[in-house]
């Protein structure tokens, strides 16, 4: 099962931006959709964003729409998240997540996830 380890959350000002990376541990990575999820405190998980093993195809969650950018880079097994224009309400952890075939909004469809970053907008 295809291993993921999330990296550049942190704490940044309304407004600003921050990168995530996804680096995953098999070589089938390219053979991978890929998706972003995120956790408020006392909130269930939601849907960010995903893109398709191909990277031709993408979904984003409406809130996140034109702030957000999911991309891939096969060659370097890695999955990114551009996060621009950031909000207070973006707080909550970030976790990245692998699927067996065709890019989901739904959690449940995923079979990998990895252990999440924290990502933090004051106000």
């Amino acid at each position: 099962q295809v291993q993921l380890v999330e990296s550049g959350g942190g704490l940044v000002q309304a407004g600003g931006s921050l990168k995530l990376s996804c680096a995953a541990s098999r070589r089938t990575f390219s053979t991978y959709a890929m998706g972003w999820f995120r956790q408020a405190p006392g909130k269930e998980r939601e849907f960010v964003a995903a893109i398709s093993w191909t990277g031709s195809g993408t979904s984003y969650a409406e809130s996140v729409k034109g702030r957000f950018t999911i991309s891939r880079d096969n060659a370097k097994a890695t999955v990114y998240l551009q996060m621009n224009s950031l909000k207070p309400e973006d707080t909550a952890v970030y976790y990245c997540a692998a699927r067996a075939g065709a890019r989901s909004t739904s959690h449940n469809d995923y079979d990998a996830w990895g252990q999440g970053t924290q990502v933090t907008v004051s106000s």
